[in-house]
């Protein structure tokens, strides 16, 4: 999750520093500015590291938090494929990952009986 946080943070900060690594689309439906996504990845990969550190500290707020989090980033990355293909379906592969393990997670410990 802090690995697909920082990479989300890179995302971000090319994007708002306008960088040519970006296609700029035309008649897209999801017509944002290219610093005006780099702003949501930015925003987005800080609260996905944020909510890493507290899933390493054990939290069962944090899995639940962090299941949203990964899922607003998967989201978040499949609206951004015309701007960068390849990045974005690896990201949206990295966060969906995110979410099947920590949902894995959870299962195994309500299976076993644990609560904290």
């Amino acid at each position: 999750m802090i690995f697909g946080g920082a990479m989300a943070i890179f995302e971000g900060v090319s994007a708002i520093a306008e960088d040519d690594l970006f296609l700029a689309t035309r008649h897209y439906v999801f017509d944002f500015s290219l610093a005006g996504w780099g702003w949501v990845h930015l925003i987005l990969g800080i609260v996905l590291v944020l909510a890493g550190c507290a899933v390493i500290s054990g939290a069962l707020w944090a899995r639940f938090f962090g299941v949203f989090v990964a899922g607003l980033g998967a989201l978040a990355n499949f609206l951004w494929v015309p701007y960068y293909p390849l990045w974005a379906l690896a990201l949206v592969a990295i966060n969906i990952f995110i979410v099947w393990a920590l949902c894995t997670g959870m299962h195994r410990e309500a299976h076993d009986g644990r609560t904290a």
